[in-house]
């Protein structure tokens, strides 16, 4: 009997509840958390199951509770090292809470990314986190209609239903401010890219609202995407010239590091001495010895246990639309002057 199961390319409950010398339900009943079973029971089905290498089919178990245990990560610009950590934490969190993880690049612009989404709606998936403020807002809608729940990270869909999670980008942007003000700085410039995210554009508009608050002006560079050779050029239109500013807010990480590094290598110029520098992330990059980047920091722990939390028990969280988190300023050593706290 056993080398005929053995050679089944699919062992079924059934297989190891005869193996064990038990019931169809007894077997239910040991793979399912917190139901009642005898030691004795429990430990006769494992050892069938370890013998005939059954597992349980979690996608069959959680469609017949009309649950699947997915969730897709719908995600852009995964390659930045922010976005990697944040994958990185999502993915671990789901897993320790039993779900399953489905990832979607949507970097691409072909029908790629909307024929994958309609592949992961054909397997039912419980949610959808969207990620970033790039995918397009059409995705959340279809997400909404296949019956899914959603969470979106630092996006502003005018839509009902979703979970949002944002960032206080304003309030970082008015921090940012007052730390070049402390350091003597008065010639103010803000670096940003041309991809345009709410949570960018947040940032860029909030920190010319405060300079301007103070009688200060911003010039802003733009260029391509939120990456390191975005702030190098960036550099290069705000540093050829007299009118150099004395201090720079970078949208990210990756744009002040290529900034910084261009600025240094390309014209001379030393920070924080001539240059103060901001960057937004806190990326690992951002504390190496050769940048000790100023930055705020992303409060990922947090975004990923507000994303688990709705996730959850629906009676627990029904009434919860949405969740602000603060971006604490790190000081390192790209400001110049005294680095005490500013609210």
């Amino acid at each position: 009997m056993l080398g005929d199961l053995l050679s089944k390319s699919f062992v079924s409950a059934n297989d190891v509840a005869q193996h064990a010398g038990v019931s169809r339900s007894a077997v239910s009943r040991t793979f399912t958390p917190g139901a009642s079973v005898s030691e004795e029971t429990r430990k006769r089905v494992m050892n069938s199951a370890q013998a005939l290498g059954y597992h349980v089919n979690q996608l069959a178990r959680g469609l017949m509770r009309s649950e699947s245990g997915i969730v897709c990560l719908i995600v852009s610009e995964m390659d930045t090292p922010y976005r990697a950590r944040l994958v990185r934490a999502l993915t671990h969190e789901l897993q320790k809470a039993g779900k399953v993880s489905m990832l979607i690049n949507t970097d691409r612009s072909d029908g790629g990314v909307d024929s994958a989404l309609r592949q992961t709606l054909s397997y039912r998936a419980d949610a959808s986190i969207l990620l970033s403020g790039l995918p397009d807002k059409a995705i959340t809608k279809l997400c909404l209609d296949s019956g899914q729940r959603i969470v979106l990270i630092n996006r502003d869909d005018d839509i009902s239903g979703p979970f949002h999670i944002n960032l206080e980008d304003h309030q970082a942007a008015k921090i940012a401010v007052s730390a070049f003000l402390r350091a003597g700085c008065r010639s103010l410039a803000f670096v940003n890219s041309e991809v345009g995210t709410p949570s960018l554009m947040a940032r860029e508009k909030g920190f010319h609202a405060a300079a301007a608050g103070l009688g200060l002006s911003v010039v802003t560079a733009r260029h391509g995407n939120t990456v390191y050779e975005s702030g190098r050029r960036a550099a290069h239109d705000l540093l050829t010239g007299l009118n150099r500013p004395d201090a720079v807010f970078c949208v990210n990480d990756l744009m002040a590091l290529g900034f910084m590094d261009s600025a240094r290598q390309d014209f001379g110029i030393r920070i924080p001495e001539d240059l103060c520098v901001i960057g937004f992330d806190d990326i690992e990059q951002a504390g190496w010895s050769s940048y000790a980047l100023t930055t705020f920091a992303q409060p990922i722990d947090q975004i990923v246990q507000a994303s688990l939390f709705w996730l959850g028990d629906v009676k627990d969280n029904q009434n919860v639309k949405s969740m602000t988190f603060n971006a604490p300023l790190v000081w390192r050593k790209t400001i110049r002057g005294n680095h005490q706290p500013i609210s």
